[in-house]
């Protein structure tokens, strides 16, 4: 199914569903900026709409409904995804309407959700980083369609990992983060070497320059 039928479809199912205000905020709130989104980012990423819901309601910390862009609701898991234009969310915000939006978005942390946001210059003009940004956020949620592999799994924690310490990596970082022998996670460390996700960082003096780290190389992230 081509994108156009297929969005037609997924908004048209979702206004049957509903009534009242809900309804009527889908037909006045799913705009440009997010059917732009789901052109450019969520579409060529996941091919299907299952378990999307545009313009979700949801209840913010005075008990006020607020409806999120998007929510991504599968197995127990709320994802909110906003799409936020300078103007609106920038340029034209003052003070209490910006201390509402850090308020209501920690209440969704409080309640369960995650809250990501892209900036609509991200959604129109660079969208593969869109799609590899949220990529990275529903992998942790969600197993690939193919068939697991624990060494897949096993690099995308190492390179996790990576990220969260913000520099290369030791074996003993890895062995203590998995829990796994040293043998065992030097041949994982340096077969993402081969593959152009890590690169080797040896030692300045001595006879045959130990690997002592390994730093994480730009292509890695996308990985994830």
């Amino acid at each position: 199914m081509i994108f156009e039928e297929a969005h037609a479809a997924f908004i048209q199912d979702h206004l049957l569903r509903r009534t009242g205000e809900r309804r009527g905020r889908l037909e006045r709130g799913h705009l440009e900026a997010e059917k732009l989104f789901c052109r450019n980012v969520w579409w060529p990423l996941r091919g299907s709409y299952d378990n999307l819901h545009p313009e979700y309601e949801v209840m913010d910390w005075r008990g006020s409904s607020y409806f999120c862009d998007f929510a991504w609701l599968a197995g127990g898991i709320g994802l909110m995804i906003e799409i936020k234009g300078f103007a609106a969310h920038v340029r034209d915000m003052d003070r209490q309407k910006y201390c509402h939006e850090l308020n209501r978005e920690t209440f969704l942390a409080a309640m369960g959700y995650q809250v990501i946001s892209f900036a609509y210059d991200d959604v129109a003009h660079r969208p593969t980083l869109c799609m590899a940004l949220l990529r990275m956020v529903l992998s942790r949620y969600q197993a690939d369609v193919s068939p697991i592999r624990i060494d897949g799994l096993m690099e995308r924690e190492i390179i996790r990992l990576a990220c969260r310490l913000a520099r290369p990596l030791r074996p003993i970082d890895v062995e203590a983060h998995l829990g796994m022998n040293h043998r065992t996670i030097v041949k994982v460390l340096q077969d993402l070497c081969v593959k152009g996700l890590l690169q080797e960082e040896r030692g300045k003096t001595g006879k045959g320059k130990r690997v002592l780290r390994y730093g994480l190389l730009p292509d890695a992230i996308q990985r994830i």
